[in-house]
């Protein structure tokens, strides 16, 4: 398996003086290839095909902007996912404006959505990505979405509230 991340993210993958690529490694006993001039990291484990596909996640997630901390967290429950939203942007004025409605003014927007859907939350580049179960992280896609289609934030602030109380109420959820 093969993942491309930034040329800039390399280094996060490897971390000082190779823990963050030795601790995926033992969390997946994957073994990972890292070229460090092309920005690719081939992740090969003979022996547990699920656990290479989250260490394949982790080092995406890396790649997308979290922290390894917060990448690692793929590892503690086979139930988290990485989901990557692509920015669809015409000029950089356009990305950076996007990027901005999706962060908030200090992280608010940004900080809110991760506080009421229990899920992390990165803007990288050209992509929004989040790390979190399936229904909560659908309930930030789905909120994200409507921010870059221009919705206000009020009525996205609503919708996650909403959703929050009905997940909440759902005691099949993750809260």
């Amino acid at each position: 398996m093969y993942i491309k991340i930034p040329q800039d993210r390399i280094g996060a993958v490897i971390g000082p003086k190779g823990s963050v690529k030795q601790l995926i490694e033992e969390c997946s006993a994957a073994k990972l290839d890292i070229d460090s001039k092309s920005g690719t990291v081939e992740v090969l484990s003979p022996e547990d095909p699920v656990r290479a596909m989250q260490a394949a996640d982790v080092v995406k997630a890396i790649g997308r902007g979290f922290s390894p901390e917060r990448a690692i967290t793929l590892f503690n429950d086979d139930f988290m996912a990485l989901e990557v939203i692509n920015i669809s942007a015409n000029t950089p004025k356009e990305l950076k404006r996007t990027k901005g409605r999706i962060i908030g003014t200090s992280g608010r927007t940004r900080e809110l959505l991760e506080t009421a859907t229990h899920v992390s939350i990165s803007v990288y580049g050209k992509t929004v990505a989040l790390i979190g179960y399936p229904e909560q992280t659908h309930v930030a896609k789905t909120a994200i979405e409507m921010l870059l289609d221009g919705a206000p934030h009020s009525s996205v602030y609503g919708y996650v509230e909403k959703k929050r109380r009905e997940l909440a109420g759902n005691e099949a959820s993750h809260y």
